[in-house]
């Protein structure tokens, strides 16, 4: 667990098809969330989001998926539900390292194994999906989100937030997403290195931070959840969940004047 709490259906056409049929007919709310290896206390940011969850009612399964997460157990192979601990009342947690691409098929997606895990945790309404920017692609593929990145207050997090994000715009069409900032809420850095992450989006990728949130690294489990970060976990609960267009499936990349944009653009500064 690391710091974490310190009739016959035919036969689906696609996966995008088989996922449609899923959400069509579930709750579960899945939520990309962008690992960060710069992030010292990326476990904080996680504990954070799934009180601000239990404040708001929901369960959440958090499935680590990061690179430097607990491997997935062996026995995750053949049946994920077993591996899922309660780490808390309204949290369960699946160490998942590794998994995704276990599920990848000939096509480069790995959405199945979001459909595992809508099975496995039906307790659930929320699930939590911490892995790298390329995983969260293969995971979900065809799926409209909008998802969440970590930074800290140190350069290398934020070129890596950057660089996250440019992937999933590139490979996704996912122009918009929130941002968790683990630093001391009230340092004097905090909202300019938020309004700077946000100008880099706009100005070399055409995509909007919608929200951010500092999030404090002495947070105990006990506190409670800030408003902003509230407000963001709100926003995210109620995002339209609908399938990609046809007309811009992922892996076709940026949108015309996006692409002009990121092409002149290596790194955010």
């Amino acid at each position: 667990m690391n710091d974490f709490y310190i009739g016959t259906r035919p036969a689906p056409l696609d996966q995008a098809d088989g996922l449609r049929r899923l959400f069509a007919g579930s709750s579960k709310k899945f939520l990309p969330l962008a690992a960060n290896p710069h992030v010292a206390f990326g476990g904080v940011a996680i504990e954070r989001l799934t009180a601000a969850l239990a404040l708001l009612g929901h369960h959440t399964l958090i499935v680590d998926a990061a690179d430097t997460s607990p491997a997935a157990p062996e026995a995750a192979a053949l049946e994920i539900g077993p591996c899922i601990e309660a780490l808390a009342p309204q949290v369960s947690y699946l160490p998942a390292r590794g998994l995704p691409m276990r599920h990848v098929n000939t096509r480069g997606s790995s959405a199945r194994l979001l459909e595992e895990l809508a099975t496995a945790a039906p307790q659930a309404d929320v699930v939590i999906v911490h892995a790298s920017a390329p995983d969260l692609v293969r995971l979900f593929t065809r799926r409209a989100a909008r998802p969440l990145l970590l930074a800290a207050d140190h350069p290398e997090s934020l070129k890596h937030a950057y660089a996250s994000l440019k992937l999933m715009v590139q490979r996704c069409g996912w122009m918009a997403c929130d941002l968790m900032l683990v630093a001391p809420p009230l340092a004097p850095r905090v909202p300019h290195i938020a309004r700077s992450l946000a100008r880099c989006a706009d100005s070399f990728l055409g995509a909007a931070v919608a929200g951010w949130a500092a999030v404090d690294p002495t947070s105990q489990a006990s506190d409670v959840p800030t408003a902003d970060l509230c407000r963001i976990v709100a926003a995210q609960l109620h995002l339209d969940d609908d399938t990609m267009s046809a007309h811009f499936p992922a892996g076709l990349g940026l949108p015309a004047h996006a692409a002009r944009s990121a092409a002149t653009a290596a790194a955010c500064h």
